[in-house]
């Protein structure tokens, strides 16, 4: 029998030859209902693990089924399956790792990520009609735990901006990022690179030390990174002295202590009236005098930012305040009387307070105090002016108060218990004293007539 490529004897093709090599030509179409598909499972693989591309639907007059990476060519070709024969033939772009079985599907072993691609499946039937179907692997490899690295290890604060990567780079990989345990990074300082992979902070402040997570994730793994912290180099800021107190007696302790936030720990040194002293962050001076007073200066500076700041506080050393002494111009006192208060002091450079019952003395309107409130004048008094009086002579170190001056107040004896006005009581003991007079007058004249008479009637015969 003569090979189908071979003409036949006298030149001439017959009609039935030529359309059965135009019908090899042609690709063979198979009923919509039985349509061949090829799915990939999983659909998407990691690296190093197995993946089957699954053929749905395969012909049941199937006699050839041939595998190709990409183009139906030769070189391409990866495996061939005859299927009465179940013999197997591997092709060119066999890697040794690819199974076909019976049904058509072909079996990826230790796929590998150059496994990734468009896989066509070429099927010829027994009459010699074919069909292509493709199926597709996606490969991905499993993604290592990231880590972040970053480009300054110690930024100053305002003064440097910082690179933070998200390493390893892989492709097909998506990088997220955390601040402080937030997904959003809301500051306007923060800037993702277009793939995400790198977070630039600019301006850095100390605000910005973290931590920050970097996560990698594809379609087969995703990754975590430990936390990251920078180490924001920043300060001194202004430093505060402690105690706060300003005055001291003589004899006492002087202890002041100086702190600054800065990274790293500042250094201190003092000045006192500009005399430069220990180079520590406290500083003692025992049994302190008059000539302990002046200006402490508190100096912090940090070697890592080169920066430094100062703090100066004034301290007092004072003797007490002697007691002040109060005099009233009168302690016993009737409504509408007046008195006059007056606080003396020794001492210089005070402020002068008063006190009524053990309380700051609230000032009614018949209250005067003068210029420097060493007087308190009240006009008129009144019962609820009663009570004990005080001053109080203060500075900013010390205090102190005079003894107790009572005022003790008294009704008014012009005054009836009927609540009468004076004038009124007045007219009505003249109005008595008046009448009493004209009835002891009556009484009298009276008296006298009568006994005229009596006289009369015994001289006449």
């Amino acid at each position: 029998m003569e090979p189908l490529s071979g003409p036949p004897r006298g030149g001439r093709v017959p009609w039935q030859d030529l359309l059965l090599a135009v019908s090899l030509l042609t690709l063979w179409n198979p009923p919509t209902t039985a349509q061949v598909t090829v799915e990939s499972v999983p659909l998407s693989a990691a690296e190093g693990k197995d993946v089957l591309l699954q053929v749905h639907n395969l012909p049941g007059d199937t006699a050839r089924l041939d595998w190709f990476k990409g183009a139906t060519t030769e070189n391409r070709r990866i495996v061939s399956y005859i299927v009465d024969t179940q013999k197997t033939v591997s092709g060119p772009a066999h890697s040794g790792r690819e199974t076909v079985y019976p049904n058509g599907s072909l079996l990826f072993q230790n796929i590998t990520l150059n496994d990734t691609g468009v896989y066509t499946l070429e099927i010829t039937n027994r009459t010699y009609d074919r069909v292509q179907v493709t199926g597709q692997l996606h490969v991905f490899a499993e993604l290592p735990k990231p880590h972040i690295t970053s480009n300054n290890s110690d930024p100053v604060e305002n003064v440097d901006s910082v690179l933070l990567t998200c390493e390893p780079q892989t492709q097909n990989t998506s990088y997220l990022w955390s601040v402080s345990s937030k997904s959003r990074l809301a500051s306007t300082r923060l800037e993702l690179s277009l793939d995400n992979r790198t977070l630039t902070i600019h301006g850095v402040t100390r605000n910005d030390t973290g931590p920050y997570v970097c996560a990698t994730r594809n379609p087969v793994s995703d990754g975590r990174s430990d936390p990251f912290t920078l180490n924001v180099l920043y300060g001194p800021d202004a430093p505060t002295i402690s105690p706060s107190d300003s005055y001291y007696h003589p004899g006492a302790n002087l202890n002041l202590s100086c702190h600054a936030a800065s990274n790293p720990p500042a250094q201190y040194s003092w000045l006192i009236n500009g005399r430069p002293q220990s180079y520590t962050q406290e500083l003692f001076i025992p049994n302190i005098t008059a000539n302990d007073s002046g200006s402490y200066t508190c100096l912090a500076s940090n070697n890592a930012t080169h920066l430094n700041k100062t703090t100066v506080k004034t301290i007092t050393v004072s003797e007490p305040l002697a007691q002040p002494s109060l005099h009233a111009s009168n302690t016993t006192l009737t409504e509408d009387d007046s008195v006059v208060l007056t606080c003396s002091t020794n001492n210089t450079g005070v402020s002068i307070g008063w006190l009524f019952n053990g309380q700051s003395l609230k000032l009614t309107e018949r209250m005067t105090l003068s210029q420097d409130n060493s007087t308190l004048t009240i006009h008129p008094v009144r019962k609820e002016d009663a009570g004990d009086y005080q001053c109080e002579v203060s500075n900013p170190g010390d205090s102190s108060k005079s003894d107790l001056v009572r005022l003790a107040v008294k009704d008014d004896l012009t005054q009836s218990s009927s609540g009468l006005p004076p004038g009124a009581i007045a007219g009505i003991v003249i109005g008595v004293l008046a009448g009493v007079a004209v009835i002891a007058a009556l009484v009298y004249f009276l008296f006298i007539r009568k006994t005229g008479g009596m006289k009369k009637l015994h001289i006449l015969p």
